[in-house]
C-alpha cells in the first residue's frame, strides 16, 4: 500500500496504523513541509520525492493494492517573514501540485487496478448551510477549497476506468499527535494550546462564537481504513457529527491543561473563513461504517495524554 504525504499529519497516522496492523506499507514524501519525526516508528519503506514528477515515476515502481493520497498544498508560509501567500500568489502553486499531480496517480490506478482513498476536504462547502451534506451545491472561499473541488470532479471523471470505487474523503478540522509541524497551519486547538502553555492568553476572532466540527486524528485514520472496503465510490464527510465554538475549545483546553486563561479576542481580517462548519455524517455511517468516537473533550484528552498537546 501506497501512502502519499505520509510524512505529514495526516499521512503518517494512516501509514503508522496500516504498518502496525500487518501490510506492507511505503510512505512517500518530498519533506518540504513534513518531518521525519512522525515516521520515526513506522517500519515500512520510506521514499523521498524531489517533485511531483518523481512521484509519477515511484508510483510505477509498484503494482500497489490501494494509494491512499494524504500529499496536498494546503498553504504557503514564507520562511523569511513567516507570511502566509496570498491568494494571488497562492493558487498557481496550489492547483498545479494539488489537481495535477492527483491526476498522475489516477492515471496509475487505471492502469494497475489499485484502490484509491484520497484526502478531500469540508471546505468545499464554503458558507453553505449546517450541517453540511455531501449533495449540497458548493462555495469554494479559495485556491485551496477549489482545488479539492477540482479534484473530487476529476475523481467522478475517472470512476469508470477504475476497478474499484473511488473514495474521497471531506476532512473537517482535524487535530491531534503528529501536526506540529505544520507551525501556523496546525490546527487551532494546537495553536491555541501552545500560547496557553506559555502563560499567553488565547487568541481568538471576536467574540468566540464561531463554531468548528473539530475532528480528531484517530476517527480520521479509522475513516481511511474503513474505505478499503467500500462498495460505492463518492465522497464521504469525516468529522465529528457536531461542532464547538473557539469559545468552548478555550474552556476545554483550560480544563485539560490546568489553566485558567481567558480569551484575547481580535477581529477576523480574513473574509473567507467559514463562520461555522458541521458535518452530517448520515452518508459515511450508511456507506463506509463510519462512527467517530471522539468528542471534543474525549479528543483533547487523548492529545493531551500523547504528551504533544501545545508541544513545538
Amino acid at each position: 500500500m501506497l501512502v502519499t504525504g505520509g510524512a505529514g499529519f495526516i499521512g503518517s497516522n494512516i501509514a503508522l496504523r496500516l504498518a502496525e496492523t500487518g501490510h506492507d506499507v511505503v510512505a512517500t514524501d518530498s519533506f518540504a513541509s513534513a518531518t521525519w519525526k512522525n515516521l520515526a516508528k513506522f517500519t515500512g519503506d520510506v521514499l523521498t520525492l524531489r517533485s511531483r514528477d518523481d512521484l509519477n515515476s515511484i508510483v510505477k515502481l509498484a503494482p500497489y493494492d490501494a494509494i491512499f493520497h494524504q500529499a496536498s498544498i494546503t498553504g504557503v508560509i514564507d520562511t523569511t517573514t513567516g507570511a502566509s501567500l496570498s491568494e494571488a500568489e497562492l493558487q498557481q502553486p496550489m492547483l498545479l501540485n494539488n489537481v495535477e499531480m492527483f491526476r498522475g496517480l489516477l492515471d496509475h490506478a487505471a492502469e494497475t487496478g489499485a484502490r484509491m482513498i484520497w484526502a478531500s476536504s469540508c471546505s468545499v462547502y464554503g458558507q453553505g448551510p449546517v450541517p453540511m451534506k455531501e449533495d449540497q451545491p458548493k462555495d469554494p472561499l479559495n485556491s485551496y477549497a477549489f482545488s479539492k473541488l477540482t479534484m473530487e470532479r476529476m475523481a467522478e471523471r475517472y470512476a469508470p476506468k477504475l476497478a474499484h470505487p473511488i473514495v474521497a474523503l471531506r476532512y473537517s478540522n482535524v487535530y491531534g499527535p503528529g501536526e506540529a509541524h505544520k507551525g501556523k497551519l496546525a490546527s487551532m486547538i494546537h495553536q491555541l494550546a501552545l500560547q496557553m502553555r506559555a502563560g499567553k492568553r488565547p487568541r481568538i476572532f471576536t467574540d468566540g462564537s464561531q463554531k468548528r466540527d473539530f475532528v480528531y486524528i484517530d476517527d480520521v485514520v479509522q475513516a481511511n481504513v474503513k474505505a478499503l472496503d467500500a462498495k460505492e465510490a463518492g465522497a464521504f464527510n469525516v468529522g465529528a457529527g457536531q461542532s464547538w465554538s473557539f469559545n468552548e475549545i478555550v474552556a476545554t483546553l483550560n480544563d485539560v491543561l490546568g489553566t485558567d486563561l481567558a480569551p484575547d479576542y481580535f477581529e477576523n481580517p480574513y473574509g473567507f473563513t467559514q463562520d461555522w462548519t458541521e458535518t452530517n455524517l448520515d452518508k459515511s455511517r450508511s456507506v463506509l461504517g463510519y462512527q467517530p468516537e471522539f468528542d471534543i473533550a474525549a479528543g483533547v484528552k487523548a492529545y493531551a495524554d500523547s504528551g504533544t498537546l501545545g508541544i513545538a
